[in-house]
């Protein structure tokens, strides 16, 4: 037990210097916003006279709320429909697998595995012809399939968890299968449901590869607005940095006011 108590003070002074490696970019990033351009790009120093300057030249550049308002959309539609096909289809796979199930998981896992740029041009040729260039739709619909398989693979693993017998149950009380999945199984594994709906809106938020290929203004997300920010002059990084601070608040508020949502259900079935 002594040895054990020893330790612990180290692990605790590890957690924090893990911490502060990952958080300092953030840090950096935050206050570099507050600097001129001729202090941002002169000698790192943690003091300097703090302004707004950046902030307002990129508020009257670019229209921040507009950009806000695509990225909310965009990730909470494709959230939306990627649980709505995820959910039956990982129901099936976890109550009334085959023999091709796991090979299935695997195929889809492995299109996670493609690069992006590979499939760049039949995709957007696609959206061009249906019309979907520069729309939220268009993106709401690449964006639900580029995380569905890992909205699949979790609600799978979530759903092996629970207890067979109480769907049984309600099988043999007369329910269908849909009253299975909407007033069973859904309720049992709700911390599950909610942490990969999380995961699934943070990455489609923080997605720029898609948004930069597919958008020019009208759908363009955040991750557009702060590439918008590089010119071929260079790089102003005072306003580049303030860009990136409001782009990036919203999902780390909305992270700090759920994570014990995403804990509880990354953990979801771990302890028995």
């Amino acid at each position: 037990m002594s040895t054990v108590q020893t330790k612990r003070p180290w692990v605790g002074v590890l957690a924090w210097l893990v911490a502060l490696v990952i958080f300092f970019p953030i840090f950096w990033m935050l206050m570099t916003g507050f600097k001129t351009e001729a202090d941002a790009v002169a000698t790192p120093s943690l003091f300097f006279t703090p302004t707004l300057e950046s902030y307002v030249e990129v508020q009257g550049r670019a229209d921040y709320p507009k950009h806000a308002l695509n990225s909310i959309v965009v990730s909470f539609g494709s959230t939306l429909f990627a649980l709505l096909l995820a959910i039956p289809a990982a129901y099936s796979m976890a109550f009334l697998p085959t023999k091709r199930t796991k090979g299935t998981l695997l195929w889809m896992l492995s299109t996670k595995m493609l690069p992006p740029v590979g499939v760049l041009m039949p995709i957007y040729l696609l959206s061009r012809d249906l019309g979907l260039l520069d729309t939220r739709t268009g993106l709401i619909i690449i964006y639900t399939m580029m995380n569905l398989p890992i909205v699949v693979w979790m609600l799978y693993t979530f759903f092996k968890d629970l207890p067979r017998d109480i769907l049984e149950a309600g099988r043999m009380d007369g329910a269908s299968t849909f009253q299975e999945v909407t007033l069973l199984l859904m309720p049992l594994s709700l911390p599950g449901i909610a942490s990969t709906g999380l995961l699934s809106i943070i990455l489609s938020w923080n997605e720029a590869f898609w948004s930069l290929n597919l958008t020019a203004s009208n759908a363009a997300p955040l991750t557009a607005y702060i590439a918008s920010f590089s010119s071929p002059e260079g790089l102003f990084w005072a306003k580049l940095s303030a860009a990136s601070t409001m782009a990036i608040a919203p999902i780390l508020i909305f992270g700090w006011m759920t994570q014990k949502q995403m804990v509880r259900g990354l953990t979801f079935g771990a302890v028995k």
